[in-house]
Formats: structure tokens, sequence, C-alpha cells
């Protein structure tokens, strides 16, 4: 059930191990991807971290340039760590890319990307939704990103419906980062769907389901 009806739905998709964690195994990246055709999402949001450690990457990926029928890219980015803007939006699996900033856009700042501000030094992610609907008119966002991203969208009840590809094996130890970062709390689910894949990935989906009397509590990051 989602609470605040002025926000789009929120999906998290995230590959996790048996003891969910989002690092510490080679994830099966075709079936993740294949997987997020699921939602056709308006927005795929991700933070700066997940972005600047696939900076590498970018660099030597071909640039077909923008996907006319993609998604946009939303990136929080704050501090304003992110610099390929360029490659993100020319990747081909994107429409066009636009950075969520705290404080409003500065000249000679964006490196030549649409900012979004939604006022204070962090992002104010319950903000950022609503302005990515009111101005991209963004009706479904998937989440692809760390536990930080992840835990404060958790933490603020923003997220609608979660998506796990388990993949059968334990990290543990120092080696272990939780897909729910660092979000408290117990969290109601209601199962949608489950399915098995070879290799031993289980793919389960959940409703979250929140009180309609408690609003989503404000967050940023």
């Amino acid at each position: 059930m989602q609470v605040d009806l002025d926000r789009p739905r929120v999906v998290v998709h995230a590959a996790v191990s048996i003891d969910g964690s989002v690092t510490g195994f080679e994830p099966d990246v075709a079936r993740y991807y294949t997987l997020a055709k699921t939602w056709s999402e308006d927005v795929t949001l991700a933070g700066a971290d997940t972005i600047l450690a696939q900076e590498e990457t970018l660099a030597a990926a071909p640039r077909p340039g923008p996907a006319a029928d993609g998604p946009l890219l939303a990136v929080v980015d704050s501090r304003r760590r992110v610099r390929a803007w360029d490659a993100l939006r020319a990747c081909g699996h994107w429409s066009d890319v636009v950075a969520l900033r705290g404080d409003a856009p500065q000249p000679g700042t964006g490196a030549g990307v649409r900012e979004v501000s939604t006022g204070g030094p962090t992002v104010d992610l319950v903000a950022a939704l609503r302005l990515l609907r009111e101005r991209f008119g963004a009706q479904l966002v998937r989440v692809d990103s760390g536990g930080t991203l992840i835990g404060a969208l958790l933490q603020a009840r923003l997220v609608d419906e979660v998506s796990l590809l388990v993949h059968p094996c334990i990290v543990g130890g120092q080696g272990a980062t939780p897909w729910w970062g660092s979000a408290d709390g117990p969290r109601r689910c209601e199962r949608l769907a489950g399915e098995s894949f070879q290799g031993g990935l289980d793919w389960l989906r959940y409703q979250l389901r929140y009180s309609v009397s408690s609003p989503s509590a404000a967050a940023s990051m």
C-alpha cells in the first residue's frame, strides 16, 4: 500500500547472497538485468557511490547514444562527485540523466547535466521523488543502488516493492554489505511472486505494507 500518492511507486531490485549481502560475490548480471525489465520503469534511481564504482567500465563502454524509449537515470549526488554524465547519457541504457542535489544549481558546477534541487545541504528523498513525478511524469521508479540509498528509502517508508535475486552463497564476516543498509525496525511484507532459475538462483518479490495513518518520514542523503 502506497502512503504518499504524490510520489511514484518505488521498487527496489537487488542481487543478494543468501545472507543478504550485495557485495562479496559475483552476481549473475545478465539474469539481474533481464529481470529488471519486468517493471519498464520511468526512472532508474541510483546513488553516487554506485555510479562512481562503474566509472572505469563506463569509460571503456560503447556510446551508441541515448535510448529514446529508455528510462531517465536520476543520481543522488549531493556532493557533486559524479563526472561521467556524458558517458551515462550516451551508453544506450537511458533516455537522459539528471542529478539530484540538495542545494540550488550553481553556475559552472553542473558538468553538463540537468540538476534538480530539493533544498538544504543534502538530497531530501521525499521531495526528490515528488519532483520526479511532477517534472518528468514518473509513475514508477526502480532503485538500482547499494545499501546506503536503499536503507534511506526504507527508513523513510518510501519503498513499495522489494525484488531480490538470491544467489546460492553466503558471504558472512566483514565482506558482507546488507542490501537494506542501516535501516532499522520491522517491515511487514506480503509475498507477490517467486521463481527459481538454473544455477540455484531464486527470485523473490514482496510488497511492503505501511499504516495509512503513518506518513512517510523525512529522509535525506
